[in-house]
């Protein structure tokens, strides 16, 4: 198994449309890619720890490539408005690949060239792609919380 790291807004959206994925063995979601330690909900959404809301995906790559993950990440959030999705607004909405490893890193950067190439996207990109530092849970009632109150789930925002 493989772990790979996404932030595209809101974490709830994010986590169910990776949940649908099949070779998608587990998700969380939490905070990544800022310097406040142990940051929890109310503090990221201030603005102040410098974390996304992110999605932690575990997968298996004889079901599921890492490339597809990030394809598919371009699909369900728009990557081209800096530190926003849809309503929600601030850095920690920010889009981001956050990568394990030269592998991940060279994919993530392979597939946002070809998606820049494609001319699919009326603005570039301005997805981060970053190493993944330390991933911090978020609280459990964020974890699966479309599952958790019965909803269909994911908030397609393109």
């Amino acid at each position: 198994m493989e772990k790979a790291t996404f932030a595209g807004g809101c974490f709830w959206g994010m986590e169910a449309a990776f949940r649908r994925l099949e070779g998608v063995v587990e998700t969380c979601v939490g905070y990544s890619g800022g310097t406040t330690p142990d940051p929890d909900y109310h503090a990221v959404c201030g603005g102040t720890t410098g974390h996304a809301e992110a999605v932690q995906v575990t997968f298996d790559p004889a079901i599921v490539a890492y490339g597809d993950l990030v394809d598919y990440f371009w699909e369900i959030h728009d990557p081209t408005t800096l530190n926003r999705q849809g309503p929600d607004i601030g850095t920690q909405y920010r889009s981001a690949v956050f990568f394990h490893g030269t592998e991940q890193e060279t994919a993530a950067r392979a597939s946002k060239e070809r998606l820049e190439a494609s001319g699919r996207l009326t603005r570039p990109p301005v997805t981060e792609i970053a190493p993944a530092g330390p991933f911090h849970m978020a609280e459990d009632y964020h974890q699966q919380y479309f599952e958790k109150r019965g909803m269909a789930g994911g908030c397609r925002l393109r």
